[in-house]
């Protein structure tokens, strides 16, 4: 029996790693190709644009194990049911759920490895993408000032200096049309650049200050300070559970407004009820290929059944996680999960 196992499970890992990697590497190709702008407009150096679209691998990994798995499990079987190998299986007394059993058995080392990313590799990660792509958008690391030229910072802020030195600015001007009823026309001796918690700014001095709009204002400055750039200035904005820590997520649903709820629950229904998806899916191929190659006449659809039954269950669980608002849901759709593996365990052992 541990020969057969390890014969199922070699196959399995095989078409399981090379999808596994094909797919990842699309759907990273994918965010690249996305995420662009940062080389075009910020010009972030290569190096660090591959470094922090690298930071969503583990994300886009989270996404789609159970449909590798899927994937892996009825490429192997189906071609193992078509080779009349499982008919030999059976003739030689072995039991559908002894046929099925490294499936499960992989299924399940996945779905804990999958719960180890959800709850811990992921928030790390995502947390880490988040700030780099902070510093990269509003940090002072892509700021590159050019002397004596004017230098769109963003839409409808252009800056000029004179000379350049690191981060300290001689002779500036800026102008500021961003907001149409306040436009803003600045001239400073000195600048220098710094981040600040707001996103990046300028502080000037020894200069004068033009702005128009409901009234014309102009005045001078010693010390004057202006955002170049204010990140998630909405404040629920910068409210991503997805970078959160798991534990800061269960401790933060206290104090959370109702709308947050909703985002926290749904965020903690996927990290921890989506990695068991990956034994539903697994389950629901199996019972549905062995099955029906035990009938009298072969199913030759069946392979089109499991995907189809895949695709109403994923689709049901995805927009369950959606539904979920409070703890309560959330035991509601876990002891559904574990209803259904049940159902499914039962029908596969079934003599």
């Amino acid at each position: 029996m541990s020969i057969l196992n390890k014969y199922f499970l070699r196959q399995l890992l095989i078409i399981f790693v090379m999808l596994l990697m094909v797919l990842t590497g699309l759907a990273w190709m994918v965010q690249i190709m996305s995420m662009m702008k940062f080389v075009m407009n910020y010009g972030v150096a290569m190096s660090s644009f591959i470094g922090l679209t690298a930071l969503m691998i583990p994300f886009i990994v989270s996404i789609i194990i159970p449909f590798v798995t899927f994937i892996a499990t009825i490429f192997v079987y189906n071609k193992l049911i078509s080779d009349n190998e499982v008919t030999v299986m059976v003739s030689s007394t072995l039991s559908p759920w002894q046929i099925a059993r490294p499936a499960v058995m992989l299924a399940g080392v996945l779905t804990a490895m999958h719960l180890c990313l959800n709850l811990f590799v992921v928030p790390s990660t995502q947390s880490r993408f988040y700030d780099t792509q902070w510093n990269l958008r509003y940090g002072l690391a892509h700021m590159k000032l050019q002397e004596g030229a004017f230098t769109e910072m963003s839409h409808g802020l252009v800056v000029y200096v004179d000379q350049v030195s690191g981060h300290d600015l001689a002779q500036v001007m800026l102008s500021d049309t961003r907001n149409k009823n306040s436009e803003i026309t600045i001239f400073a001796e000195k600048g220098k650049l710094v981040s600040t918690a707001r996103g990046l700014s300028i502080v000037m001095s020894n200069g004068s200050l033009h702005a128009a709009g409901d009234a014309i204002t102009m005045g001078t400055f010693d010390n004057f300070e202006m955002d170049l750039n204010v990140a998630d200035s909405g404040g629920d904005a910068s409210f991503r559970v997805r970078r959160m820590a798991t534990h800061d997520l269960i401790k933060s649903l206290d104090d959370a407004s109702a709308d947050k709820r909703r985002k926290i629950m749904n965020e903690l229904t996927t990290r921890t009820l989506s990695p068991f998806m990956n034994l539903i899916l697994t389950l629901i191929c199996v019972t549905i290929l062995l099955r029906s190659s035990l009938l009298r006449r072969r199913a030759s659809f069946a392979p089109a059944v499991a995907v189809l039954v895949m695709a109403i269950v994923m689709a049901v669980f995805m927009s369950a996680t959606n539904m979920i608002a409070t703890p309560q849901d959330w035991v509601i759709l876990a002891l559904s999960q574990f209803a259904l593996l049940a159902l499914l365990l039962v029908v596969l052992c079934k003599k």
